[in-house]
């Protein structure tokens, strides 16, 4: 797609989209794929932030699974970088791009799109729009039949409700392959009838554990948050979400989020944000102390975390998951958003640093590249404290 009419093996479909090389052109494309709402943002109201680059942090070195250290730059293209900002003290010391990216492309965040639903939760919580120890089925009677039955809020905002789905992202055929047809993500086989997010949850009827116990990854479980946001405050999750977040955090740039075919949101994954103004959501955490990212901070069960499915992604980290934020234990605790193939946003609020990372990495989820991350923003951390 990098050319006019490109011949069919190199066309960017439906079918391959999040398949490298495409995702290389796709991830920053989203919206000429899939159905999307628009996140308006507020042009009199953009947050500025001041350029000051360090040439010194391009000297840092990170430690590689195995091999000699790596610079900055070849840690960005080790990890398939389509662009990195740094912040420190509100200042921008750091920004790059790849693949096309330009600081005025709107790029997929995946999963760190839960991370915002967690912040716009928060803001409606604060609102007294939501209850977090309120039942689902309160919400959305429509799912007294299925797996949901007596999960709270709460337990979804946590990734701690019982249900029997398994996050396979290389999975052809099963649940999650139904689920990514029903988003809109996924191209419908010979013979499928259309299907929607809604409906789709009327499939998940079995268990897995009790609601409340070990973290159980379901993304699903944040689209639901989706529908409940939109059922409770009987507004679209894409005004909610301009409204309470994106135009507070002063964005220079409208923010999108795919929908599926009768318009729900994919809250958990589809939300399409440039570079710049996701670092902004980061530099409003840090600005804007709440009590609910102070929950975030503090809480989270470290055990439930353990015991869960994602553990082993991040070995030997003291981690927790709050409110669809990632928590790393310290003196300054460290929150981030993590979506797949490789996106990115830590937010250290004692120490005013943000680092805003968007790929396009081959594999959903790759534990060496993710631990190479991990290690850069400590080594980006320790080298930032001592500035």
């Amino acid at each position: 797609m990098q050319e006019v009419a490109p011949q069919p093996q190199g066309q960017v479909t439906l079918t391959n989209w999040r398949s490298a090389p495409f995702n290389h052109w796709a991830f920053h494309h989203v919206r000429e794929i899939v159905p999307s709402a628009d996140i308006a943002h507020e042009r009199h109201r953009v947050k500025h932030l001041p350029l000051d680059p360090s040439s010194d942090m391009l000297e840092l070195r990170i430690e590689p699974d195995s091999g000699e250290p790596l610079m900055l730059e070849s840690f960005l293209r080790e990890t398939d970088t389509d662009g990195m900002v740094v912040l420190h003290r509100g200042r921008m010391i750091l920004e790059r791009y790849g693949h096309g990216m330009t600081d005025e492309t709107p790029h997929i965040l995946m999963s760190v799109s839960k991370s915002m639903l967690g912040l716009l939760a928060g803001a409606l919580v604060e609102r007294r729009a939501l209850e977090p120890q309120r039942q689902v089925t309160d919400l959305i009677p429509e799912l007294a039949a299925t797996a949901y039955k007596g999960a709270t809020l709460r337990n979804l905002l946590d990734m701690r409700a019982g249900i029997a789905f398994n996050e396979d992202y290389l999975a052809t055929t099963g649940p999650i392959v139904e689920y990514r047809k029903a988003t809109g993500w996924n191209p419908l086989a010979p013979g499928d009838a259309p299907s929607d997010l809604h409906s789709f949850y009327s499939v998940l009827k079995g268990a897995d554990g009790s609601h409340g116990g070990n973290l159980h990854y379901v993304s699903p479980n944040t689209d639901l948050l989706g529908w409940v946001i939109e059922r409770a405050t009987g507004r679209r999750y894409a005004e909610l979400m301009s409204e309470l977040l994106w135009k507070r955090i002063g964005a220079e740039y409208s923010a999108y989020i795919t929908l599926d075919r009768l318009g729900a949101p994919r809250a958990a994954g589809g939300m399409c944000a440039t570079l710049r103004d996701l670092a902004r959501v980061g530099q409003f955490m840090i600005e804007n102390p709440t009590p609910w990212l102070e929950d975030i901070e503090r809480n989270g069960d470290p055990r439930a975390w353990a015991a869960g499915d994602l553990a082993a992604y991040f070995p030997g980290l003291p981690l927790r998951y709050r409110s669809k934020w990632y928590v790393l234990e310290g003196e300054s605790p460290l929150l981030f958003g993590y979506g797949i193939h490789g996106q990115f946003l830590f937010v250290d609020r004692r120490n005013q640093v943000v680092v805003a990372k968007l790929s396009s990495q081959g594999l959903p989820m790759d534990t060496a590249r993710i631990g190479l991350m991990m290690r850069a923003v400590s080594e980006m951390r320790k080298f930032l404290s001592q500035a």
